[in-house]
């Protein structure tokens, strides 16, 4: 300190704030609680008494005295993937506009992921909200059979768990959207560029583009596949998949999972290959991130609606109601000049 004096800290209670504004007990603990009854009167004596005696609400042992604690855990992994960053920035702005407080959690692996849902299980969160990768069945049902949190919303991804809310895309309409596009724009030999896939909150795109595929050509897509949705790690794969073939054995599009698998492919094609983008070999990604429509990318992509997809998210955590929540939301088809 610039006195050199230590700052001295003393545990003031609500009965010091309520003796201070001249108010009773129950007055000062309906001025911390949300959307409460009280006059304006009221309320600004205990925030002057409040802000004079440093008092701070202990809200861990409001939401004990009560059935609602007003903190989401957010559980989010694969930061390489620039549409995470996307959606928690959506997200966060929404809960926090619509008063709620949140927990948010990295995860680093499966193994962690467990741990951080039973983690927040321990905290008394409402509800918990995954976006990640990492939370297969397994993971979940522990979460569920340990869980004191009302809701479990997967979002951005389906899920075909029973006592999971999911709130995504509709994968199998958006991707047909985009096999079509590719179709007419008269290409046909294409790669599908996979990311990590899991069984209980798969994507749908790949085996939707697959199915089309086979449908109107009689044939499945070549495909690879990329461990993460890191753009580095799928120009690398996208290279040695690409580096020794012909020409004329080439595909003639890159149909990409996401857009950071489609950007890491661009980079591959363009500056390790040599060849152009679309003449040589065209790219679609999915998701329309900010970097998509840089000069150096150009994507054409498919855009979720996050923003109507985050609203919905905050109803659901306001609904009483457990069930029947789930919904699917379509989005657009974006056509730029990388197809």
């Amino acid at each position: 300190m610039p006195d050199g004096k230590k700052l001295e800290f003393t545990n003031v209670t609500a009965d010091d704030v309520a003796e201070a504004a001249g108010v009773s007990r129950w007055t000062v603990n309906r001025a911390f609680r949300k959307e409460a009854s009280i006059s304006r009167k009221s309320l600004e004596k205990v925030m002057i008494a409040a802000e004079r005696l440093g008092y701070v609400p202990d809200l861990r042992a409001a939401s004990l005295a009560s059935d609602r604690s007003n903190l989401v855990a957010l559980l989010i992994d694969d930061f390489a993937n620039p549409h995470k960053l996307v959606m928690m920035e959506c997200l966060t702005r929404n809960l926090r506009r619509a008063g709620w407080d949140i927990l948010l959690v990295n995860t680093l692996d499966r193994n962690d992921a467990g741990h951080a849902l039973l983690n927040a299980s321990q905290r008394r969160v409402d509800a918990v909200i995954l976006i990640g990768l990492q939370f297969d069945d397994e993971v979940l049902e522990t979460a569920l059979h340990a869980r004191r949190f009302r809701k479990l919303i997967i979002f951005a991804r389906s899920s075909e768990h029973a006592n999971t809310i999911s709130i995504s895309v509709d994968d199998v309409g958006a991707m047909s959207e985009l096999a079509r596009y590719v179709h007419q724009r008269g290409y046909r030999r294409p790669l599908f560029v996979a990311g990590p896939q899991n069984y209980s909150a798969h994507l749908l795109r790949k085996e939707t583009f697959f199915s089309y595929w086979a449908t109107h050509f009689g044939v499945e897509p070549e495909l690879v596949t990329v461990s993460t949705y890191d753009p580095a790690l799928a120009g690398k794969v996208v290279t040695e998949r690409l580096r020794n073939c012909a020409r004329e054995d080439l595909p003639d599009v890159l149909v990409c999972e996401n857009d950071a698998l489609a950007m890491g492919a661009s980079d591959a094609v363009r500056y390790t290959l040599g060849l152009s983008i679309p003449e040589d070999i065209a790219i679609t990604g999915f998701d329309d991130v900010p970097q998509a429509d840089n000069p150096n990318y150009r994507l054409t992509t498919y855009r979720q609606p996050l923003a109507d997809m985050a609203e919905y998210l905050v109803k659901v955590l306001e609904d009483s109601d457990d069930e029947h929540l789930g919904r699917l939301f379509t989005g657009s088809l974006i056509s730029r000049a990388s197809a």
